[in-house]
């Protein structure tokens, strides 16, 4: 979107330098990324950055704010996932939005869902600054937002996760990480923080207590930072050594709580000119004719999972009424195609990644990028092509 910067980074671009930028991420990450990783950040005019970490902080403020909605999104928590001693606030948020054309002509941000729970803030980065060393980019580039740089960033983090406790006190949840995806941004964290990985599977339950084995020793467990979906529990069967409505004598950096709260659930009871027109499915009584130009969403997936584009009246009536409201109609946003590849224009979805730390502000840190030339960005869905993936927005 910077075009200097994109015809100058096509023109100088070749296989031999992804290569070596893929070989670099994998030994920075200390594992193999196993999603696909695109061979081009984006450049992007902070201005544009700025008005959607704006929008973003606007959206979330509106639910948190507002009591008759966090009273109404209590509904949205299924009663073996209502987690104790839930926080005031959310800690770790994800905004994402795509860029659409306006009836004026001008490029606009449009919300596509918003979560809080915690996204790659490890391996994001790691990421953009390979990007810049790999293919010889300005320095001067941005990769942080709201004025921090490494070293400010990752005390901000060290400060939410690990907080006043031991390190080793403090550990990284998740299901069989070693094998999820997203395992480089667990060893980053780890790396960074001091904190352990750990199976949620491995977890030992004493009175209230938690311990995690290693090296032969068991240590308690004063403070998770969770990266467990309930989606994947729930697909997996999963059970757990300990119930999680347990009233644990540990923290939570980031409450699983609101996870539910601040979801594809919120949408329908937002008002904002970012925000495309959404309903609970049972509060629809007849689809639009105009039913391609929807999305039709169950509240609980995860990556894609159980989207139906151009719903039709089949779709809704294999849904039975009492599950209804676990979906939402939701006016599809068209993403305007705006990063020039060799590939043709491809489309990108920005994610704006925000702390909320104990006591503190809901603070925009990142940018993450997924860019794609399917009907989903997700890089589960644009695998088998290239220029597309996981990417970076480098700022100017």
């Amino acid at each position: 979107m910077i075009p200097a910067l994109r015809e100058e980074f096509n023109r100088n671009y070749t296989p031999e330098k992804y290569r070596h930028f893929l070989d670099a991420l994998d030994k920075r990450c200390g594992s193999h990324v196993g999603f696909r990783v695109c061979e081009t950040p984006c450049f992007l005019p902070k201005t544009l950055l700025d008005q959607m970490a704006q929008y973003g902080r606007e959206l979330v403020l509106q639910l948190v704010d507002d009591p008759q909605y966090l009273r109404a999104s209590d509904a949205s928590i299924p009663p073996q996932y209502k987690v104790a001693n839930e926080s005031r606030l959310p800690m770790f948020l994800q905004v994402d939005f795509g860029l659409v054309r306006s009836t004026s002509g001008e490029l606009e941000p449009k919300l596509v869902e918003l979560q809080a729970f915690p996204s790659v803030y490890g391996y994001q980065p790691l990421a953009a600054q390979q990007y810049v060393e790999s293919y010889a980019l300005p320095e001067d580039l941005g990769i942080y937002l709201n004025g921090f740089n490494g070293e400010s960033y990752w005390k901000l983090l060290r400060n939410s996760i690990v907080a006043e406790h031991d390190a080793e006190n403090v550990i990284l949840l998740e299901i069989d990480p070693i094998h999820q995806k997203t395992l480089p941004d667990f060893l980053v964290t780890q790396r960074e923080l001091g904190i352990a990985v750990v199976d949620i599977l491995s977890l030992i339950k004493r009175g209230r207590k938690l311990f995690y084995r290693n090296g032969g020793r068991e240590i308690e467990v004063h403070r998770i930072y969770n990266r467990c979906i309930v989606d994947e529990l729930e697909r997996k069967s999963v059970t757990l050594p300990f119930d999680l409505r347990d009233d644990l004598d540990a923290e939570w950096a980031g409450h699983p709580n609101w996870y539910f709260r601040i979801s594809k659930f919120s949408i329908p009871h937002l008002r904002h000119r970012s925000v495309p027109r959404t309903w609970f499915l049972d509060e629809v009584s007849k689809l639009p004719e105009d039913a391609e130009n929807y999305l039709l969403k169950p509240l609980y997936s995860f990556a894609g999972l159980g989207i139906k584009f151009d719903p039709t009246q089949a779709d809704v009536d294999a849904i039975p009424h009492d599950q209804r409201h676990n979906y939402i109609l939701q006016e599809r946003v068209y993403f305007e195609p705006v990063i020039h590849t060799p590939h043709g224009a491809t489309q990108m979805e920005i994610r704006l990644m925000y702390v909320w730390p104990e006591g503190g502000e809901l603070t925009p840190v990142l940018p993450l990028i997924r860019m794609g030339r399917g009907k989903m960005m997700g890089v589960d869905h644009n695998r088998n092509l290239e220029w597309v993936g996981g990417s970076a927005a480098l700022w100017a």
